[in-house]
């Protein structure tokens, strides 16, 4: 009996021992830890039992392992997660985590808005309870500005929510069961992963190639496992910025039909794009949920959003609104519905792809010779950092700079999480983002050097 114990004994105790060091700073972070076979033969363990060191101490958030790199000790002073998970910066903070972008004089444009809609005939109707998917002129009025998207579709077709994520918490609450498997990017917006997981879905990653999703490992996929769903962003991926080719589309579009998969198709961030392909609800409509918003477009704070789907699931989205919050706000919707019907949105979104060019090109300025991965109109940016250079060493470095950019983490859906950050380009001033900037690449330089 004693013999059989004795490795669970050392196992444990080896948890312990690094934990400790770890927690102490005799481990700093950055270190490389040893392999798992070195740590086998160091210790004398069986190569099952030293994976699942390093595994319970993944779990307790003390060290990240990297698929070809090896484990590294974590930074255990940054706050672990983005968005719900996360705790809220210092008002001083210049936050590269959020994208709220904002133009000048949007304030007095919202001004204007409500004294207008103040005088309307409509402004006590705004008082009362509202259909759930929305009064019919403004879900047609959404269908009529999603022309400018490629996107034909009808006011029955639209369901208005509060902002995109409620867009897609309520697309799978209404379609998907807990337990269901659901294929998503290795990378993906961290709201989608929330929102999965807090439904206990079971994310299938699908790995990555520069310009998409690896679809043919997204095909094995489907064959190895009973699928029930696919979650898209074909129009201006977040966190990677690509645009989907048509050829690419296609194909998915194919796969999704082969094996009966309703698409997610997360169009949040779509404006950005110039010309792009049609998206996946005008060439798969039978199958696809088309989910976006006016938070990037116009402002966060309105939380006005909206699902595109065929009229068959209709009643399943109301049904899950009416449970939920009932109907969006009558008066932002109204304010939103007014700017789309008056010219103002069309006009804010070119001012927007023109803001975000101009913050691109002072990034790429910056971090020329970096491997920066982005869209050239996109309000975001994925940087690559170097081999001697620890992301959560770097997110540390900058908060006590009060500057919050995010770690990889957030946004993977695999247990290896590159070693990499995201910055958002649009939530601060202009003339705070160039040396903003240099500030996030003299800490890395410094890093990378052992200054810091």
């Amino acid at each position: 009996m004693d013999t059989i114990l004795m490795p669970r004994a050392r196992y444990k105790s080896l948890v312990d021992r690094f934990s400790e060091e770890i927690r102490s700073g005799a481990l700093p972070p950055g270190t490389r830890l040893p392999t798992h076979r070195k740590l086998a033969q160091q210790y004398g363990l069986a190569l099952v039992t030293a994976s699942r060191v390093y595994a319970e101490l993944e779990t307790m958030g003390l060290v990240s392992g990297e698929k070809g790199r090896g484990t590294f000790v974590r930074e255990t002073s940054v706050p672990r997660g983005h968005g719900i998970d996360q705790a809220p910066n210092p008002a001083d903070t210049q936050d590269l985590n959020f994208n709220s972008p904002a133009l000048p004089g949007q304030a007095d444009m919202l001004r204007e808005g409500l004294r207008n809609l103040a005088a309307s005939g409509d402004f006590e109707a705004l008082l009362h309870y509202q259909p759930h998917a929305g009064r019919h002129h403004e879900r047609a009025l959404v269908a009529q500005y999603l022309e400018s998207r490629g996107l034909s579709t009808e006011a029955e077709q639209v369901v208005i929510t509060c902002g995109a994520q409620q867009g897609l918490a309520t697309s799978i609450l209404a379609l998907l069961n807990p337990g269901d498997a659901v294929l998503a990017d290795a990378l993906i917006y961290p709201g989608f992963r929330a929102v999965a997981e807090m439904h206990k879905l079971e994310i299938l990653p699908v790995s990555l190639t520069e310009s998409g999703p690896n679809l043919d490992e997204m095909e094995a996929l489907c064959k190895q496992r009973k699928v029930r769903a696919l979650h898209a962003m074909p129009t201006l991926h977040n966190p990677l910025g690509w645009v989907l080719s048509l050829e690419q589309r296609r194909r998915l579009i194919d796969i999704a039909r082969k094996h009966e998969l309703i698409i997610i198709e997360d169009a949040a961030y779509a404006f950005h794009a110039a010309e792009p392909p049609p998206p996946l609800a005008a060439l798969a409509p039978e199958r696809t949920l088309y989910v976006s918003g006016f938070s990037k477009n116009v402002a966060t704070g309105l939380r006005v959003g909206y699902i595109v789907s065929p009229k068959h699931w209709i009643p399943k989205l109301e049904r899950i609104i009416r449970a939920t919050t009932w109907n969006t706000p009558a008066l932002m919707t109204a304010l939103v519905c007014r700017w789309i019907e008056d010219g103002t949105l069309a006009e804010l979104e070119q001012a927007k792809r023109k803001d975000a060019l101009a913050r691109q090109t002072l990034a790429s300025n910056i971090f020329h010779d970096w491997h920066c991965i982005s869209h050239e109109a996109s309000s975001f940016l994925w940087l690559q950092l170097p081999e001697d250079v620890r992301a959560e060493q770097v997110v540390s470095a900058l908060l006590s700079r009060q500057v919050a950019v995010a770690t990889a983490e957030p946004f993977a859906t695999t247990t290896h999480i590159p070693n990499a950050i995201r910055m958002a380009l649009g939530s601060i001033d202009f003339e705070q983002l160039e040396p903003t900037l240099k500030t996030v690449r003299q800490v890395i330089d410094d890093l990378s050097v052992g200054v810091v």
